[in-house]
């Protein structure tokens, strides 16, 4: 069964973002180490310096997902990744409205306008068997909040925001019960994987 997965990096604090909408921070543990994680795509030349223990989980993470799906203010904040996701995987855009100049010609980008309950839908059936990865705080708020997500995997970085953006901010059916996690240490962050248990 493809699982749906949130994958979001946070400050110890609970904020994906700072006041001003910086996630430098929250990224730091991206360059905390020696070993080297390329993303699938060739074009992106996104390439990471991790530790050995975040590097396998990273490389894990990768062949695990087979779609993305985020909001608009990611698919902005990214710039659109440029057409295609640096994973190399199809990415759907929950959004009220198509950007201007979208969609584009060679893109695996996809704009879903009908709601959540829909994107959810067209990733997994693009993912299958594969798992669709969340992105962006709203999406994975949205998605808790109408019972679709299976797990939540935090990149827990080492850094105290005191403000910005809430990962848990507006969640409509509390408590939201988890299972017990698995944890991988790294350097600067520990990664943290709960099942999501069914209200």
């Amino acid at each position: 069964m493809t699982k749906v997965v949130a994958l979001m990096s946070m400050s110890l604090d609970g904020y994906v973002a700072d006041a001003n909408d910086g996630v430098a921070e929250v990224f730091d543990w991206y360059f905390s180490g020696d070993v080297e994680v390329s993303t699938a795509s060739t074009t992106s030349g996104m390439t990471f310096h991790v530790s050995a223990s975040s590097a396998d989980h990273l490389r894990g993470l990768q062949a695990e997902v087979g779609a993305m799906l985020t909001g608009r203010r990611t698919f902005e904040r990214a710039d659109g990744w440029g057409g295609q996701h640096p994973w190399e995987v199809p990415a759907f855009v929950v959004t009220h409205h198509v950007p201007d100049g979208w969609p584009r010609s060679g893109s695996t980008v996809q704009f879903v306008t009908d709601g959540i309950e829909s994107a959810v839908a067209r990733a997994k059936s693009a993912a299958d068997p594969k798992s669709v990865g969340v992105h962006g705080a709203q999406t994975i708020q949205q998605c808790l909040n109408a019972g679709l997500l299976d797990e939540i995997h935090i990149d827990l970085a080492a850094v105290l925001l005191g403000a910005g953006v809430r990962l848990f901010d507006h969640l409509a059916n509390t408590p939201v019960v988890l299972g017990d996690p698995t944890v991988v240490a790294g350097v600067a962050v520990t990664h943290l994987r709960y099942p999501v248990h069914p209200s």
